[in-house]
């Protein structure tokens, strides 16, 4: 019965903020936060040229609750969350692991930047979406796990965000997410093949949720904790597809206790990954640290992304726990995001499977864990 409250308050919810941003459209005045408590009132043309400028931000115009100046409310509504201090799954998912595939990452990552671009108000955006969408019902058909299952949250704007779900034995919620469209820096309308923004972190939350599924335990829905895996929308528009996701969330009631960002995974000229320790949950993100260790051979540094700079800041600003880890030190990911040249050359798969053994480590552990 919760559940399907909810899912009937997000769909209530999805509705409203389209009336409302429509409204916004037509008036092309957005407001978005650059910095804990500050605001500027934007174009449309003007928001694009401070993304692609290098300026973080969240577009709150329709999103209010969502502003630093709410964060302590909002985070007040959930109960702090105790991580595990050791791993106490490694057997079962070094076993995982071994089942992870580069080639098949190579496949879906050629085809997915294949799509001439996935600006988030594009047609090719929402054929963007599509293609997740298929690609997680064909995960699930073939797994037979009967009670998995994926949704598209629809927004203001052409392309829809995918969520995917693994129930377990408690509504509360396991979330790993990237964003599924791109952006040509140049040309809104250019060549965007996004291979590593975001298209690497995209397919490999599929990598690892292929994975996952194959467990049975998994499968079955034995987990202490329900699993969702998120492909936003309008990332680079001001995070407004996990901003539409997460204040719905957050007035339905969810619980979420974890939400591991991975946004650029692929980079070929990467060391170890970047832990982003700026904007986060501290706790949450020590817990990553800790993951990383046990199930990855490449490490991490610790670094910093400024406000704003991905989706897991949608959740963070709803009251969630959040935690952010890209390909590497955040000085040194790669140059070609937001052109034409951010192809499968600039990208390792070797790479993208390092962040799939976390995302499994992290995904099993804490589905299983007492939080």
């Amino acid at each position: 019965m919760v559940r399907s409250m909810l899912v009937a308050a997000l769909a209530a919810t999805s509705t409203a903020l389209s009336v409302k941003r429509l409204e916004a459209n037509q008036e092309d005045l957005f407001t978005i936060e650059v910095a804990p408590g500050v605001t500027q009132v934007v174009n449309e043309d003007e928001k694009f040229a401070l993304k692609m400028g290098g300026k973080n931000f969240i577009d709150i115009t329709n999103h209010p609750n969502l502003a630093s100046s709410a964060a302590a409310k909002n985070a007040a509504k959930f109960a702090a969350v105790s991580y595990p201090t050791e791993m106490a799954h490694t057997d079962t998912i070094n076993d995982l692991i071994t089942k992870l595939s580069t080639t098949d990452m190579e496949s879906r990552l050629t085809t997915f930047s294949e799509i001439y671009n996935r600006y988030y108000k594009s047609d090719t955006g929402k054929q963007a979406s599509d293609w997740i969408f298929s690609q997680v019902q064909s995960i699930i058909a073939e797994s037979g796990a009967a009670n998995a299952s994926v949704s598209a949250f629809s927004h203001t704007f052409a392309q829809q965000s995918i969520l995917a779900t693994i129930p377990g034995q408690s509504e509360s919620k396991i979330v790993v997410g990237a964003h599924l469209d791109s952006v040509n820096g140049r040309n809104k309308s250019g060549r965007s093949p996004g291979a590593d923004d975001d298209g690497s972190g995209s397919i490999t939350t599929l990598e690892a949720f292929k994975a996952l599924l194959s467990e049975p335990q998994i499968a079955a829905g034995e987990g202490t904790h329900t699993l969702e895996f998120h492909w936003y929308a309008g990332e680079e528009g001001g995070l407004l597809g996990s901003s539409d996701v997460y204040d719905a969330y957050a007035s339905a009631g969810a619980v979420v206790k974890a939400m591991l960002q991975q946004d650029m995974t692929g980079y070929n000229q990467a060391g170890p990954m970047g832990v982003i320790g700026d904007y986060v949950d501290a706790p949450l993100t020590n817990y990553v640290r800790k993951v990383i260790d046990a199930y990855t051979a490449i490490g991490y540094v610790d670094s910093a992304c400024g406000y704003s700079c991905s989706d897991h800041a949608s959740a963070a600003a709803a009251g969630y726990p959040s935690a952010f880890v890209i390909e590497a030190d955040f000085d040194l990911i790669s140059p070609y995001i937001h052109t034409a040249d951010d192809t499968l050359e600039t990208v390792s798969y070797e790479h993208m499977l390092e962040h799939a053994k976390m995302v499994v480590g992290f995904a099993y552990e804490l589905t299983f864990a007492d939080l």
